[in-house]
């Protein structure tokens, strides 16, 4: 690291890095990796949204699905994005910015909540989830047409900002084209107290995708995402500061953000208890 990279980190206010997690389901290991898995069992998957704020800026990541999208698609909803926000004294009808890592139900559902917000996302997600490729199911079926069209409505509303590859959003924070998962799937980079933190969301679901370099099942480009590995890990600290997408030992490896909060609401920048 050269002297003036150093002296830039040291200038920048650091933020805090939130996980909240709305929903869960049950599934095996072999839904979660192309091949499947020798050792099948148990391995559920739970679903978050990610809070970054400091003294001069607050930023929302993902904005989750419905009780309405839960029902239809089999998903165990514990409470609205808008409710897990709250928690940390968020209110989603005055959040100014939303990262939206990727356009999948999951993560870009129930962004109607967020009737202020600027979002910002990947040029390539928007050409993929309204390109020729949604002619395939095995490529939309993880996207909803209503949600991809309320997303392009706020385009011709000035409220979506693209970016192509790297976007600097704060001073502090930037947003990074890594594909894969989807042709548009971008990153979260973060300087907090304890260095660079990744939010990896579905560039890695689990700590097994990125440690292991195996692929998640629902994959556009396969060598994308392998290669994005290396890339998520060249952004990070360490290892220790990736933070995959749906992967339930977050909650465990994580402080809570209070003793209430315990199992719901993860504090990202502080260490890690083990891992």
């Amino acid at each position: 690291m050269t002297r003036d990279v150093e002296q830039t980190e040291m200038n920048l206010q650091p933020y805090e890095v939130f996980a909240v997690k709305y929903a869960t389901r049950e599934a095996l290991r072999k839904n979660h990796f192309i091949g499947g898995d020798s050792h099948d069992g148990p391995m559920a998957m739970d679903y978050y949204v990610w809070v970054v704020r400091n003294a001069e800026h607050t930023f929302v990541v993902d904005t989750g699905f419905s009780a309405e999208m839960a029902a239809k698609r089999g998903r165990t909803l514990l409470r609205t994005p808008a409710e897990g926000l709250k928690l940390l004294g968020v209110d989603a009808a005055t959040v100014q910015h939303v990262i939206i890592t990727h356009l999948h139900y999951d993560h870009v559902g129930t962004f109607e909540s967020f009737p202020q917000a600027q979002f910002h996302l990947q040029d390539d997600e928007m050409a993929y989830a309204t390109g020729r490729h949604m002619c395939q199911k095995q490529f939309s079926h993880s996207y909803e047409v209503d949600e991809i069209v309320g997303m392009v409505r706020l385009v011709y509303k000035n409220r979506v900002s693209f970016y192509a590859g790297k976007g600097d959003l704060a001073p502090g924070l930037t947003v990074h084209r890594i594909g894969g998962h989807t042709h548009g799937m971008q990153c979260v980079r973060v300087w907090t107290q304890r260095g660079w933190v990744v939010l990896a969301s579905d560039t890695s679901h689990y700590y097994e995708h990125f440690e292991k370099r195996r692929a998640y099942t629902t994959m556009f480009n396969v060598g994308e995402a392998l290669q994005g590995y290396a890339k998520l890990e060249a952004l990070a600290q360490s290892n220790r500061h990736i933070i995959p997408g749906h992967d339930p030992l977050v909650m465990q490896r994580y402080p809570a953000a209070s003793q209430a909060m315990t199992g719901i609401v993860a504090r990202l920048d502080l260490e890690p208890s083990h891992g």
